[in-house]
C-alpha cells in the first residue's frame, strides 16, 4: 500500500470538504433556496425572524401534489422581489386538526404574514379564532363569518358557472338548457349557474341529466335566444357534444380544458364559450411571462394551482402594503376584494379550430387537414370563411 505523507492527506481532506460545500451551494441554487426571498428552515431556539409563512400539506399523501404546485408558484413569484420578506414553508400538520397550532408556532417564529391553508376544514379551524395577529391569507373560499385580517381567495369553479351566467346574457341569450351528471361537482356548478342566471332575468328551459342515454337529448333544437350550459366534465361533455344541434350556444367552466397538446380531441370543442385564467390563454403577454415557468412542466390543472401560488403571494405582499382596495391583474385573472375574500373574474374564452383561446383573439387561418376536400368545389366557394361558432 502506498504511503501517504501528512501534507498529502491534509490536501485530500480539504478537497473533499470543498467538494460537499460546493455541492450543497449547488442543490441550494437549483431548489430557489438561494435567493433572497427563498424558503429558509430557522432552528427553533433562534430569535424569531421576519418572514412570510406557508401553511401548505407538502407530506400530505393525499393533498401533497397540489400543495406542491401552489408552494412552486409562490417560490416563482417571490423569485422577483430583490429586497422581498424570506419565506419559510410549515409543512409538518394536519390540515384535519393542527392548523391553530402550526399557525401559532409561525408566528412566534417570527412570521409577518401567512399563506395558507389550504382546504376549507383547516381554514375553518383558523376562522373559529377570534383574531389573527397578522394578515393572512387562506388558498381557499369559505362562507360565513372571520375574524378581522383572515383573507380568502381560491379558484372555486362556482364562480365560474356564475360569469359564464352573466357572459351569456349579456350576449343576449334569454333561455338556458342546463345538462347535468350525478356527481355532487356538477350540482354545485347547475346551483350557481341557475341562481345567477335567472337572479339576472333568464329561465330555465331544460334540465337534462346524462347517466349514459344519449336519447334525453333528441329533442333539442337551437333557437336564436338559447344557450347550453355544460355543467359536466370534459369527457362526459365531449360525448355529449355530437348530440346536440352544431348552431346551438354552448358555454362551460374551465373544466372542458384539458391543454392545447390534443388538438383533435379539442375539435369536438369547436365554438363553445369557457372561461379561464391568462396563465393558460395568454401565454405571451408580458404580464405572463414576467413570472418562471415550472419546470419539469406540470399538467393543466397543476399550472393552475401553480398560478394561483402566484398572484397568492402578490396579494400577500398587497395586504402588508395595505393596499387591498387596488384590483391586480393577475396571471390567474382580474382580481378585486369584496369583505374579506379576493374574487376572481376570469379571461373569456373559447374554442376555436381545436385549439383553445382568449376570446377576443384573432381567429388564425384554418390548417387543412384533407388538402383535396374541396377540390371539387368552386373557387368562390372555397374561399368563403368558415363559421367557427354560433353568434349568441
Amino acid at each position: 500500500m502506498q504511503r501517504m505523507f501528512p501534507f498529502q492527506w491534509f490536501r485530500v481532506q480539504w478537497f473533499r470538504v470543498r467538494c460537499f460545500q460546493v455541492c450543497a451551494l449547488l442543490a441550494l441554487y437549483v431548489s430557489g433556496f438561494a435567493s433572497a426571498t427563498a424558503e429558509i428552515l430557522l432552528p427553533a431556539a433562534d430569535k424569531p425572524v421576519p418572514h412570510i409563512a406557508l401553511l401548505l400539506p407538502l407530506n400530505s399523501p393525499a393533498l401533497g401534489a397540489a400543495a406542491s404546485a401552489v408552494h412552486q408558484g409562490i417560490l416563482s413569484a417571490a423569485s422577483l422581489q430583490s429586497q422581498g420578506l424570506p419565506v419559510r414553508v410549515y409543512s409538518d400538520y394536519d390540515e384535519a386538526g393542527s392548523v391553530v397550532a402550526t399557525y401559532k408556532r409561525a408566528i412566534n417564529n417570527g412570521a409577518v404574514a401567512v399563506l395558507g391553508p389550504l382546504t376549507r376544514n383547516g381554514i375553518r379551524q383558523l376562522a373559529d379564532e377570534k383574531t389573527m395577529p397578522v394578515p393572512t391569507l387562506a388558498l381557499n373560499i369559505i362562507e360565513g363569518q372571520a375574524p378581522p385580517r383572515l383573507y380568502f381567495f381560491g379558484m372555486a369553479i362556482e364562480t365560474e358557472a356564475r360569469q359564464i351566467a352573466m357572459l351569456a346574457r349579456k350576449q343576449g341569450l334569454k333561455q338556458a338548457i342546463v345538462i347535468t351528471a350525478p356527481d355532487t361537482l356538477t350540482r354545485r356548478l347547475q346551483f350557481a349557474f341557475e341562481e345567477q342566471w335567472t337572479a339576472q332575468g333568464g329561465s330555465i328551459l331544460h334540465e337534462i341529466e346524462y347517466s349514459g342515454d344519449t336519447m334525453v337529448f333528441a329533442g333539442i333544437a337551437a333557437t336564436p335566444d338559447t344557450m347550453v350550459f355544460f355543467a359536466t366534465d370534459v369527457e362526459i361533455s365531449r360525448t355529449i357534444r355530437p348530440y346536440l344541434p352544431n348552431n346551438l350556444a354552448a358555454y362551460a367552466t374551465s373544466q372542458l380544458f384539458a391543454g392545447n397538446k390534443d388538438t383533435l380531441l379539442n375539435f369536438d370543442f369547436d365554438g363553445i364559450r369557457f372561461v379561464d385564467m391568462p396563465w393558460l390563454m395568454q401565454t405571451d403577454q408580458a404580464a405572463v411571462m414576467a413570472y418562471p415557468r415550472a419546470y419539469p412542466p406540470l399538467s393543466t390543472d397543476q399550472e393552475r394551482l401553480y398560478a394561483l401560488g402566484i398572484d397568492a403571494f402578490r396579494l400577500i405582499r398587497m395586504l402588508l402594503a395595505g393596499q387591498m382596495a387596488q384590483p391586480l391583474d393577475g396571471v390567474t385573472g382580474r382580481i378585486r376584494l369584496n369583505g374579506q375574500t379576493f374574487r376572481r373574474e376570469a379571461l373569456p374564452a373559447l374554442f376555436v379550430q381545436g385549439h383553445g383561446q382568449a376570446a377576443d383573439t384573432p381567429v388564425a387561418q384554418a390548417v387543412q387537414m384533407f388538402p383535396d376536400q374541396f377540390k371539387n368545389i368552386p373557387q368562390a366557394e372555397a374561399a368563403l370563411p368558415m363559421s367557427t361558432h354560433p353568434k349568441p
